[in-house]
């Protein structure tokens, strides 16, 4: 009997203990599961890659806007008489491509009027419109076509052709536009999206990588240009410049604007102008209207070194001596004088020419410069205001 009783307890103390290992175990494992630090990094790669670039798309595609551009019989004449008037330096120069492309000999059909197409980008909701001045500078009626369908007239508000942007108005409120991204912040590697009209085809959207930043490569033929393309393999067109080129949350990154190809058609590389540039060039547009940097402070000099503290006895470190100053120049107006060294520009340090040139970039006739000079070691401060080269 007692080992009945014996055998009773230790059975169902057996019973009990199996039955709480299969009740709490399915539980345990579930919360390990989902706890686990291979899901969290599953989830989060999941989240930042984009399955589709739907949502960036239409909000660019909202925003960008198609141009026609048209240049006026009367502007077409007026420049085959400035081509005319031109004194020819060579023979290349007096048999030009346009004497024989543009009309015959006699000047008949000289200058036909040029027209074509491309891109915009809206940047305020009241109807200015950023694009590139090669879509617009020679044409004298502009029309722009939204994203609905509505046609309209627009007014150039003015041009830079060192940046090859170009800003427009149209007489329209609530428009929709893009949020700058700050294009400083782009890397290479990232997904790209690019927004126009290529061949008139509306609201194309490409896709491909920020291929590389801060390009060079003279494509402005302009003696001032400035150029710090972002480079990308999403594919441009002819009728794609002066449209949108945005990241995957549908922000502006950079103006599209050239292609580099030997058959005039995408090849693999296109061009863009950073958002970063293009919002301090519109609002400099829209401020003073055409932008002309054909502007130099007309000095000549040498950067200041250990020799040159030596022989002119200078109790300075760095600079720009000013060994000439140009006759007729601003500097000549504003009191520059030889002998000086320039130790700053609007506030900016000038510790050689490239520093000056750094500066200079993005100034224009008309702008006034805080020049701040050591002369026979006092420090004095010299107003300039920039005019036109000639």
């Amino acid at each position: 009997m007692k080992n009945l009783l014996t055998s009773l307890i230790a059975g169902f103390i057996g019973g009990l203990l199996v039955f709480l290992f299969l009740g709490l175990s399915p539980n345990e494992k579930t919360n390990t599961i989902n706890t686990s630090p291979s899901s969290h990094l599953v989830s989060s790669h999941m989240s930042t890659a984009p399955m589709d670039f739907v949502e960036a798309s239409s909000k660019a595609t909202n925003a960008v806007v198609h141009i026609y551009a048209e240049e006026s019989t009367a502007l077409a004449q007026q420049r085959a008489q400035k081509q005319r008037s031109r004194r020819p330096r060579s023979m290349e120069d007096f048999f030009s491509m346009d004497d024989f492309f543009g009309g015959d000999i006699f000047g008949r059909n000289f200058y036909r009027p040029k027209n074509g197409t491309g891109s915009g980008v809206i940047f305020s909701e009241d109807g200015y419109i950023v694009t590139n001045n090669h879509v617009v500078g020679f044409a004298d009626y502009i029309e722009v076509t939204l994203n609905d369908g509505r046609k309209m007239e627009a007014t150039r508000i003015g041009t830079d052709p060192s940046t090859d942007l170009a800003v427009l108005k149209i007489e329209e409120s609530n428009l929709p536009t893009l949020e700058f991204a700050n294009s400083d912040d782009a890397r290479v590697g990232e997904w790209a999206i690019a927004v126009g009209n290529p061949f008139d085809l509306t609201s194309t959207v490409t896709a491909g990588i920020i291929s590389a930043k801060g390009r060079d490569l003279n494509l402005i033929k302009e003696a001032e240009s400035i150029e710090e393309f972002i480079q990308t393999d999403a594919a441009v067109n002819p009728g794609n410049s002066g449209g949108a080129l945005v990241n995957t949350q549908g922000e502006l990154i950079g103006i599209n604007t050239a292609i580099a190809t030997p058959t005039g058609v995408y090849a693999g590389y296109s061009f863009a102008i950073p958002a970063n540039l293009v919002k301090r060039i519109v609002k400099d547009i829209i401020q003073n209207g055409n932008i002309d940097r054909k502007v130099s402070l007309g000095i000549g000099g040498y950067n200041v070194d250990d020799e040159l503290k030596k022989d002119f006895n200078l109790a300075v470190e760095d600079g720009i001596y000013v060994d000439e100053v140009a006759r007729g120049s601003a500097a000549k107006f504003g009191g520059i004088l030889p002998g000086d060294v320039i130790l700053s520009v609007n506030n900016s340090e000038i510790r050689n020419f490239t520093d000056l040139e750094e500066v200079m970039k993005f100034s224009k006739a008309g702008d006034v410069l805080e020049v701040l000079v050591d002369r026979n070691g006092k420090k004095k401060t010299i107003p300039v205001k920039l005019k036109r080269n000639m």
